[in-house]
């Protein structure tokens, strides 16, 4: 992969988390609820054999990367995210900051499954 500039940001992605709240029943229910927003460049992955298998199920894998900074370092895979221009939602496999130089996370994603 190229090397990642402030340049290559150029989409918008909203993160959302799912909070878990209790009905009064002793259950719990989780409603997804906006963090934060930040710039992001999404590449979709385009070769493979499991690549293409998955689109031929309608999934579509991708790297999504952003900057690091205190909010984006507690991202987890149990987070999701939403592509604000588009609105399509990606549900995070893995975050991580790949360069070990806190600069930037680094998110394996895939749309079209279920949230």
């Amino acid at each position: 992969m190229a090397r990642i500039t402030a340049n290559d940001l150029r989409d918008r992605v909203s993160f959302e988390k799912r909070e878990e709240v209790d009905d009064g029943y002793g259950n719990t229910v989780g409603m997804w609820v906006a963090q934060f927003e930040r710039d992001a460049c999404i590449l979709p992955s385009k070769g493979g054999e499991t690549v293409i298998a998955a689109r031929l199920q309608e999934v579509q894998p991708a790297l999504i990367i952003v900057r690091f900074d205190a909010e984006t370092a507690t991202i987890t895979a149990e987070w999701r995210l939403i592509e604000t221009r588009s609105g399509s939602i990606y549900n995070i496999r893995t975050a991580a900051d790949m360069e070990r130089r806190r600069r930037f996370i680094t998110m394996l994603c895939e749309a079209g499954v279920a949230t």
